[in-house]
């Protein structure tokens, strides 16, 4: 959990203004916001990519990061993502945008419906409606 130590490190500089923050990472950065965010003294918890599981390794499940945050939480997922497409997400009380097309870094692939460009929108779009909503008091 190194990197769960070095997001305590930096969190009190990102916190000192005494505005909201939103705890956030993507794949493995997206697990330790997940687990460090309520504890931290996070408004909610932005999961880009997060890992639900090993490739092919369904079994090995760590939807209880992801379900035990204890705080308004969005996961951006690529809809082809080999960590997790967004139907095996268990249900919560998190939301779930797709990226449709996106791997595990949101790229697509050269065939597909969508561009890169139309992708990012995708992600910028559902990022933005859910900070709208977040409760910042």
């Amino acid at each position: 959990k190194t990197l769960d130590v070095a997001w305590r490190a930096v969190w009190p500089k990102l916190a000192a203004q005494g505005l909201p923050v939103v705890a956030g990472g993507r794949s493995a950065g997206a697990r330790v916001a997940c687990r460090t965010g309520a504890g931290l003294g996070a408004c909610g918890v932005l999961a880009l990519s997060f890992p639900l599981h090993p490739p092919g390794r369904p079994e090995r499940s760590r939807a209880e990061e992801l379900l035990g945050t204890g705080l308004p939480t969005l996961v951006v997922q690529g809809g082809r993502d080999p960590f997790g497409r967004p139907e095996e997400f268990p249900a919560g009380s998190h939301d779930l945008a797709e990226v449709p097309h996106g791997d595990h870094g949101f790229a697509v692939p050269r065939k597909a419906p969508v561009t890169g460009e139309e992708t990012l929108a995708v992600i910028t779009e559902a990022v933005g409606e859910w900070l709208e909503r977040l409760p910042l008091a």
